[in-house]
């Protein structure tokens, strides 16, 4: 199954998210990489690469990030997987939206580029009519 790894500057903030879209999604393989190793609010690549690492069964991984440099984390952490196994996209989404239309489907088996596409689908959604 496609796992999620979701990057955000804030642990508590990518551990709520991991919980809020596996409660939804159910199966779904998630992990979070949120803050610095020390605790402090930050992002670091070589947890994103930790975290893949992780979550990544062979199926591959979909990384939401909320901020630009999660992004940039994000992005650094693909480039240091590049000569790795593991397929990884950074989809360009909201990170609890995202988050929660990725684990959908990837709960429901879909592969890497449709799971990044349920991610980036939500971009426009709206919540007011």
């Amino acid at each position: 199954m496609v796992a999620l790894v979701i990057v955000s500057h804030s642990a508590t903030v990518a551990e709520g998210i991991v919980e809020l879209a596996g409660q939804v999604a159910g199966a779904s393989r998630l992990v979070a990489a949120g803050g610095m190793e020390d605790g402090s609010i930050g992002t670091d690549a070589t947890l994103v690469v930790s975290a893949v690492e992780d979550a990544d069964d062979g199926t591959g991984v979909c990384i939401l990030a909320d901020l630009g440099s999660g992004v940039m984390s994000a992005e650094t952490a693909i480039e240091l997987l590049e000569d790795s196994p593991h397929e990884v996209r950074l989809a360009d989404a909201p990170i609890l939206e995202g988050a929660i239309a990725a684990a959908v489907a990837a709960s429901t088996g879909a592969g890497l580029d449709a799971v990044v596409k349920a991610a980036e689908q939500v971009r426009g959604m709206r919540k007011l009519r």
